[in-house]
């Protein structure tokens, strides 16, 4: 008997004057591009906006809406977006109509996850969705919006970070890790990395945006990274009960030396980068194998079942077990190719798991 496949998940891409086509385009690459034939979910994309007028973009572009601001609260048929994202802005200090804002309001009340890239946290500003939240924004916009919105705690060096189901993130290609990251949390490591390699980026990035503002730092450092070869090196060797200062004795540096040059290059501790680096393997051993947890956390490299138990709790906010239980049942109800479970180890995974600052 052939399984029914689950209803697609539905993104409400919110739209109005003012905004990014970059941001868009971002949104739509994510969930507009139909990857069910790669073990993707269906998702169901819609654009969103006060009517049905086109909208303006810069460069002579324009985006015809598809929904009216009514959808977003259409709970009684249960076809109401499930995840709501608004674009960064061309004029940071650009007012969003008030049906926008109020829309916004109402959403966040019903309970529905909001996302905001880039730029777009100003129009989350202006709904006071943001008063008393933590919420961050492109490096170079921080101080503005932290004058313009002074009841907003401004965080500067995150690349996305979430408060209360509101989640905001840093300039431009953090807009794309944020995107990333919504579907790894809602639909698994496979979903993404699958999205990613389609849009030939990493699945997820370590660091903060404090990598990328401008400040001096020695020419050989800007130009090449060092450490290539040793994070290489790491990623095959998971398994194994690598510590910094192994890493820092490859590298041929003192671990003080090491872990200085690390951060340079990666904008995070060595610690905290394999801590998600195995978090990433781990999470793959659990979708995709049938492996019981002691041999998912020997392989992922935590050395006991305990320990991993201890990450997923403090990165990802439940268990090696849930988490499995949860994306075996999900996949029941999707298309995929048994292979997408059956595979004896995780592919190497470039950077962590959850760039989120805490």
């Amino acid at each position: 008997m052939t399984s029914r496949a689950t209803p697609p998940s539905r993104i409400a891409l919110l739209t109005f004057p003012g905004i990014r086509a970059f941001d868009v385009s971002v949104i739509t690459e994510v969930w507009g591009v139909d990857r069910t034939d790669r073990g993707v979910p269906a998702f169901e994309l819609r654009r969103v906006a006060v009517d049905r007028t086109p909208v303006p973009m810069r460069g002579g572009l324009t985006l015809t809406p598809d929904r009216t601001l009514n959808w977003l609260g259409d709970t009684g048929t249960g076809t109401a977006p499930e995840l709501i994202v608004i674009p960064g802005l061309d004029d940071h200090l650009t007012p969003a109509p008030p049906q926008i804002l109020d829309a916004l309001r109402e959403a966040h009340i019903r309970g529905t996850p909001i996302a905001a890239l880039c730029g777009g946290a100003f129009t989350l500003a202006q709904a006071g969705l943001l008063d008393g939240r933590r919420a961050i924004t492109h490096w170079n916009l921080t101080e503005l919006l932290r004058t313009h919105h002074p009841h907003v705690t401004v965080i500067p060096d995150a690349l996305f970070i979430e408060d209360d189901n509101i989640w905001t993130s840093a300039g431009t290609a953090a807009g794309i890790d944020l995107c990333l990251h919504l579907v790894r949390t809602t639909h698994g490591a496979e979903a993404a990395a699958a999205i990613a390699r389609s849009m030939v980026t990493a699945p997820f990035r370590t660091g903060t945006q404090a990598q990328f503002i401008e400040h001096p730092t020695p020419r050989a450092d800007r130009d090449a990274d060092t450490l290539a070869s040793v994070r290489e090196y790491a990623l095959t060797h998971l398994d194994e009960p690598l510590t910094v200062n192994d890493l820092a004795a490859r590298a041929g540096m003192s671990p003080r030396s090491f872990a200085r040059h690390f951060a340079a290059t990666t904008g995070t501790t060595p610690q905290r980068w394999l801590i998600t680096q195995r978090l990433a393997a781990a999470q793959k051993l659990l979708e995709r194998t049938d492996h019981p947890i002691p041999e998912v956390a020997r392989r992922a490299g935590f050395g006991s079942e305990v320990t991993m138990r201890q990450h997923f709790a403090t990165h990802l906010s439940t268990s090696p077990r849930d988490y499995r239980a949860a994306f075996r049942h999900q996949h029941q109800h999707q298309h995929q190719h048994p292979s997408a479970r059956t595979e004896p180890a995780p592919e190497p995974q470039p950077a962590g798991s959850s760039p989120i600052a805490r």
